[in-house]
């Protein structure tokens, strides 16, 4: 069972997306919240497996509480929700460590299919996002101190994260790659340690920022 914090300013928001949860045989709401400080407060003491936060919240936003939680040390990936496209909340909260960017107007099977491959270590950013993330960046300082790696990417590596970016998970890379999905596992591990970074949404935005994508 995958146990969700589901926070969102709007009780008809979070009655329906519980409600279409609650259809699910593998997801349960276990916490929810109405403001950002007590989204955090039920991600520490629930300890989801998943969090859904809605961008703009009183108090403290998703993107607030998700550095919050980075400072807390608090691990449970999260998805962010919106009600329409904003391009600077997607970068913010991509740079925050959000694991999903996801549309409020999203169907059940799509919304449930996102929570399990986050709950799963992927991610969840269409490759229409990754695209934008790319013109918001371009022209733009690096945000890193150094743009050198000791180790450079192979061109398998180079190929798979570029997959990445097209916000294609494990299985769909395995997939289009004709291996298996163990040995893509293998090169993301590799691609995240040469590039110092802990999660594939840093690593897409580091590869952006040092030109292999």
């Amino acid at each position: 069972m995958i146990h969700i914090v589901l926070a969102d300013d709007q009780t008809l928001v979070r009655s329906g997306i519980r409600g279409l949860l609650e259809l699910t045989d593998d997801i349960r709401v276990v916490a929810e919240a109405s403001d950002g400080p007590s989204a955090l407060a039920a991600i520490d003491s629930a300890q989801p497996d998943v969090v859904l936060l809605d961008i703009r919240m009183p108090g403290m936003s998703g993107i607030e509480v998700l550095r919050a939680m980075s400072l807390r040390g608090l691990q449970a990936p999260a998805i962010l929700l919106t009600t329409f496209d904003d391009d600077q909340a997607l970068l913010d909260g991509m740079r925050a460590g959000a694991r999903g960017f996801l549309l409020k107007d999203i169907s059940l099977d799509r919304l449930a299919r996102a929570i399990r491959d986050v709950a799963r270590g992927e991610t969840v950013f269409r490759p229409a996002i990754t695209e934008r993330v790319m013109q918001a960046l371009a022209g733009k300082p690096a945000g890193f101190e150094s743009l050198q790696l000791a180790e450079r990417l192979t061109v398998r590596e180079t190929e798979i994260l570029s997959l990445m970016a097209a916000g294609m998970n494990n299985r769909e890379i395995a997939d289009a790659l004709a291996v298996s999905e163990g040995t893509i596992k293998n090169h993301v591990s590799s691609v995240l340690s040469k590039l110092g970074v802990r999660d594939r949404v840093r690593a897409v935005l580091r590869a952006l920022e040092l030109g292999y994508i």
